[in-house]
């Protein structure tokens, strides 16, 4: 399978290439792009098949939760159970490097949820690409890293090991990754970080 390549620019993305990249992943595709932390796979949120083949791509089995980005904090509490104090932290944090993992509404497709614990990794990330992707869709993007590193060295090796697993590439003149998110529980009334990445000390300071 051969991808379509779009070189975005990463402060002021073409909206040309938005709306065409938007059509296409409502008709189906799975995209390769830059996300503030690294590369990611992305594909609407009730795309089954997309869902899929990112579980094959990254070797994740169904015990494995995935993650999806909003463009806000309303898209959040639309797609989640956020309580008061959560909403207070997550306000504090966004746009940034962190996933929410939160109970999911009945928004969430089963297929997209942790299926023991019934939650969803959420985020609010940095960078105007993404933002106006999810702005044009009107809906949360199905987002994982395509690696574990978001070492902006490695771009072009991620490119060239995955562009032919993926329906669209998308690419940029330069990549300001900042590594893997920091990962916040928020099911509990006390909040626990789990994974502690890019923003860790950020969040450390209004949770601790």
């Amino acid at each position: 399978m051969t991808s379509e390549i779009f070189n975005i620019h990463h402060i002021t993305p073409e909206r040309n290439k938005i709306v065409s990249i938007v059509q296409k992943i409502r008709d189906g595709a799975l995209i390769l792009y830059p996300a503030d932390t690294g590369f990611a796979l992305a594909c609407r949120l009730e795309n089954k098949n997309a869902i899929a083949r990112i579980r094959a791509i990254r070797s994740l089995t169904q015990k494995n939760y995935l993650t999806f980005v909003c463009e806000s904090l309303s898209g959040i509490a639309e797609y989640a159970k956020v309580s008061n104090s959560a909403y207070k932290t997550i306000k504090s944090l966004i746009p940034g490097p962190y996933t929410f993992i939160l109970p999911a509404s009945k928004l969430v497709p089963r297929f997209a949820q942790n299926p023991k614990r019934k939650t969803s990794g959420i985020r609010v990330p940095n960078g105007n690409l993404i933002a106006e992707l999810v702005k044009e869709l009107g809906e949360p993007l199905i987002s994982i890293s395509a690696v574990s590193s978001g070492d902006d060295s490695m771009a072009d090796e991620i490119i060239d090991n995955l562009s032919s697993q993926v329906d669209i590439v998308i690419e940029s003149q330069e990549y300001e990754f900042v590594g893997e998110s920091t990962v916040i529980d928020m099911t509990k009334d006390e909040f626990e970080i789990i994974r502690e990445g890019a923003g860790f000390d950020r969040a450390r300071e209004l949770i601790y």
